[in-house]
């Protein structure tokens, strides 16, 4: 397991072209940007968690039926500092960095100082954002790193708390129609308040006189807040759900201890250690209105959980009906840790709660005259439930579709809206995704792809020109092999049958990625479009 998680991958700075068997669709042009962690030593320093390592992102560029691959190590001020020094010297979630032992007290001291309200990494190691004409590799902090998608070279460090009072942000950003982007972050105890923000970062910006072309950033705009229920222990959550008209948002019992992160440093801990999972308490769920910029003052809530994918949200006959991949508990993140990750990983890691397609309903409108303890979801779509409590309580109870799934992707243009397809990868009660997976929410069937051996990526949607029916277009997916006499290859199947089309292997070292993005060919789009994630046509609007 070392030689896919633990060991450093090499750069392919030079485009290499790929081995291809198969025929790959003449309409398929472009290029799939991904993300993810591909260094984990640094001199005689090591990352405790795989979710440290550095950022390394590659590509594919496919275009008249041939393929080129690439990839770059994401020059981060993190990755400069630590190359530099030969060593680990900048702190990552799972992984806590000291000042070197020569170094004087003041430095030592100062090193405390700045740990106590830490300025995060800008080791942008997760996914690709689109923001306007420019695309970005993002993580969780406050910091994302602009790119050029098709070098891969690092260009210059955003800070969102330059344009919005956010601490920390997700790495899964929303799209509408005209490409406006819509993310969330957490501003922790500003003026006095730890709360949820919601914001707004517009498709493009009008140029200012005399200064020329301006990044839509600039207009980055919160349009809601939710306040935390604690004030020093805010959810953590890695996603979100949107509709055309709402927002919902899972405010989950996986806390973040701000009082014992300020301290992380001087106990020589790291800040993953303040993160706990607290199955005594409740979920609650979060609704707000794009129209009005408010939370319903209604309070929906269900039972403990832990969700990083949001699958999808749409609105029907009164109610918004949102898909996630839930968890019992925390134990996902825990089985990352390096030290576990063995020669006898995939045997013995196993999770204790199984990833699940989960589908809630949340009614929109308030029955006064219904009853303590009716249900208030009379859709005939879904055995979800919404039980009416004292006090504007909702409790919500899930339909279970699909247990042993993860990294659920969709036809992007189906996104807030009602939608029947889930691509995913199976993973089952190991971390480790061994198949790929399409499940039909309609009909509770599945297709899947597997071959012996070998480790899909999240299967990324890419939709044929002129597509009528949803699941009309191809599947990509980065596959690594645990064969080492079996190169990596990006694999490319026929969405409606799952049936493979082509396959493009290179002979390089590639790592396990964690997400991304596909670029279409300006040449072969007749609009500007949303990268897939998916076309605009059909999101939700702003």
């Amino acid at each position: 397991m070392d030689v896919l998680f633990g060991r450093n991958k090499k750069e392919q700075l030079e485009p290499v072209k790929a081995k291809v068997r198969g025929q790959i669709p003449p309409w398929l042009q472009g290029t799939l940007l991904r993300n993810g962690p591909g260094m984990h030593t640094i001199g005689e320093s090591k990352y405790n968690h795989w979710f440290d390592g550095l950022a390394l992102l590659h590509s594919f560029a496919i275009r008249d039926g041939e393929v080129s691959y690439r990839s770059k190590y994401l020059r981060s001020d993190t990755y400069n500092a630590n190359i530099e020094a030969n060593r680990i010297v900048v702190s990552e979630f799972g992984t806590m960095a000291y000042p070197d032992p020569c170094k004087n007290i003041f430095s030592k001291a100062f090193s405390y100082l700045s740990h106590t309200i830490p300025d995060f990494t800008d080791n942008c190691l997760i996914n690709i954002m689109k923001c306007g004409e420019d695309f970005y590799a993002t993580s969780e902090t406050n910091y994302i790193r602009k790119i050029n998608p098709e070098t891969l070279e690092t260009l210059e460090k955003v800070d969102y708390r330059k344009y919005v009072a956010v601490n920390m942000a997700t790495a899964h950003p929303h799209y509408d129609a005209a490409g406006n982007v819509f993310n969330m972050g957490t501003s922790i105890v500003d003026k006095g308040k730890t709360k949820y923000v919601m914001f707004r970062i517009p498709a493009e910006v009008p140029e200012a006189k005399g200064k020329g072309k301006r990044s839509p950033l600039t207009q980055a705009e919160a349009f809601c807040s939710v306040p935390s229920r604690s004030l020093l222990s805010p959810s953590y959550y890695h996603s979100f759900g949107i509709t055309e008209n709402y927002l919902v948002f899972l405010e989950q019992p996986f806390k973040l201890d701000i009082l014992k992160m300020a301290t992380a440093y001087i106990r020589g801990v790291s800040w993953a250690s303040c993160m706990a999972f607290h199955p005594e308490d409740k979920t609650y769920i979060h609704v707000i209105d794009q129209r009005t910029r408010k939370p319903m003052p209604v309070r929906f809530y269900t039972d403990p959980l832990v969700v990083f994918h949001h699958v999808n949200a749409y609105e029907e006959d009164g109610c918004i009906v949102f898909d996630v991949i839930a968890y019992d508990d925390s134990s996902l993140y825990q089985l990352f840790y390096l030290a576990n990750l063995n020669q006898a990983f995939e045997q013995n890691a196993r999770l204790t709660s199984a990833p699940t397609l989960r589908r809630f309903a949340l009614p929109l409108r308030g029955d006064q005259n219904a009853e303590v303890g009716s249900n208030l979801i009379k859709l005939t779509s879904t055995t979800a439930r919404a039980l009416k409590e004292k006090d504007d309580q909702v409790y919500c109870q899930p339909e279970f579709l699909y247990e042993g799934l993860e990294l659920p992707r969709i036809n992007y243009s189906y996104n807030g809206k009602p939608y029947r397809y889930v691509f995913a990868a199976e993973v089952q009660w190991s971390p480790i995704p061994t198949k790929i997976l399409k499940y039909d929410i309609l009909t509770k069937s599945s297709l899947k792809w597997e071959e012996e051996g070998c480790w899909p990526a999240e299967p990324l949607f890419v939709p044929a020109p002129g597509a009528q029916d949803e699941d009309d277009g191809v599947i990509l997916s980065a596959i690594v092999s645990t064969d080492a006499q079996k190169p990596p290859f990006l694999l490319i199947l026929d969405a409606k049958s799952f049936t493979e089309l082509a396959r493009a292997s290179v002979d390089v070292e590639m790592h396990l990625d964690l997400h991304g993005v596909f670029i279409p060919d300006k040449d072969w789009v007749a609009q500007k479009q949303v990268p897939s994630q998916g076309p605009q046509e059909g999101a939700p609007r702003a």
